[in-house]
Formats: C-alpha cells, structure tokens, sequence
C-alpha cells in the first residue's frame, strides 16, 4: 500500500492528483503547517530527513523529491498512459518539462516570495526577478500554443509537474496576460482526478476558486 505524506498548501498536491490518475491504492498521512512559520512541522523528518513534502513509501521504499515520485509512480504503476514512448518527438519535451518545472520554472517564483520579506533592501533584485518570471511565463505560453499539453495532445507526468508553477502564478495574478497558460490552468482543474485530490487533500491554496 502507498502512503502519501500530504502536506497543506504544497507540493504534494501533485502527487495526490497523479495517484487519482493512476487509480491506485493509497492512504493519506496529512501534515499541517506551522500556522506562526508556515514552515513544515518537524515530525515530517521522522519520515525522511529532509523534513519535506510530499514523500512516498511503497513497501520498503521511501521517495521523496516530487520528480523522483512521479518517475518512480509511472514506472512501476501506469499502464503506458501519462508518459509518451520512448521513441516519440514528444517524450523529449517530456523529459524536459519534468525537470524544467524545479529545475528553472520555480526559482524565480521562490525568489519573489523571499525578497517580500525584505522589504526595501530587495528592491535592487526586482527587476530582474520579474524579467525572470516574465521569460519563465513567455517559454510556458509558448509551449502551450503549440500543445495542448506540455508534451503533447495529451495529459503526461511533465504537466502533473507543471502545474504547480502556474498555479502558483495564476495565484498571485501573474497570468492575466497569458491566455493559454489560464486556459491549461483552468482545464487541469477541471479533470475529474484533480478534483477528487483536492476533495481528500484538504486545504490547498492553488486551487479553483470555491472549492
């Protein structure tokens, strides 16, 4: 049986949405937040070292890192579905766009949210922070005007990656002039697994709107 360990407001929702794609069997261990730090609460390094969320354990295994998860998940549980053949154009953008999303899409978001807390001494990194985001949202309207998904016409583990660095946008008002990436936001959050994710995994700020 997998278990899941589902912090609030994190990362981890992307691995809840891709178990409910795969329609396997888990369980849920759900972690809350500080509400003082917003940080993770401790007990979350009883389970790996790093303290974070999401982790997995399968049997004896224990994953963590959401990239590692989503590999590991499609490799032993999909039936072929969520990940283009090896031998198709579409499996580079896969590979890609697995890796893109931590790789490069998340830093400058993450360094927008740290500077806010510094006030004025950060003003000297603002404009290049936005011409970071702003390249990171070009590339992503981009890829998505050719596809309808990240890699492809169809739903693969690179958007299960890919969302979260839109929604985290799309959060804080940074999509309103990128109509594609709103349409891929607005269409991920329709899909009956993500949904069903959302409803088991309790409070999640990156959701639709209402729910």
């Amino acid at each position: 049986m997998i278990v899941l360990h589902h912090l609030n407001h994190s990362r981890s929702m992307r691995i809840l949405w891709l178990l409910e794609e795969l329609e396997v069997e888990y369980q849920i261990k759900h972690y809350e937040r500080d509400p003082e730090t917003n940080r993770a609460p401790a007990e979350l390094k009883s389970v790996h070292q790093l303290g974070k969320s999401p982790v997995i354990e399968d049997g004896d295994q224990i994953i963590a890192e959401t990239g590692a998860i989503i590999v590991y998940l499609l490799d032993k549980y999909s039936d072929g579905s969520l990940r283009p053949d090896k031998e198709s154009p579409e499996y580079v953008d896969y590979v890609h766009f697995l890796h893109f999303a931590e790789g490069s899409a998340m830093l400058p978001f993450l360094l927008a949210l740290y500077t806010s807390y510094l006030g004025e001494a950060a003003a000297p990194l603002q404009p290049l922070i936005v011409g970071e985001i702003k390249g990171i949202l070009d590339y992503c309207e981009y890829a998505l005007t050719r596809n309808e998904y990240f890699a492809g016409d169809h739903l693969t583990g690179a958007d299960i990656q890919m969302i979260f660095p839109l929604e985290a946008a799309k959060a804080r008002g940074r999509l309103i002039e990128y109509e594609a990436c709103n349409d891929y936001v607005d269409k991920i959050h329709k899909r009956p697994a993500y949904l069903r994710a959302l409803e088991k995994g309790g409070d999640y700020a990156y959701g639709p709107k209402g729910i």
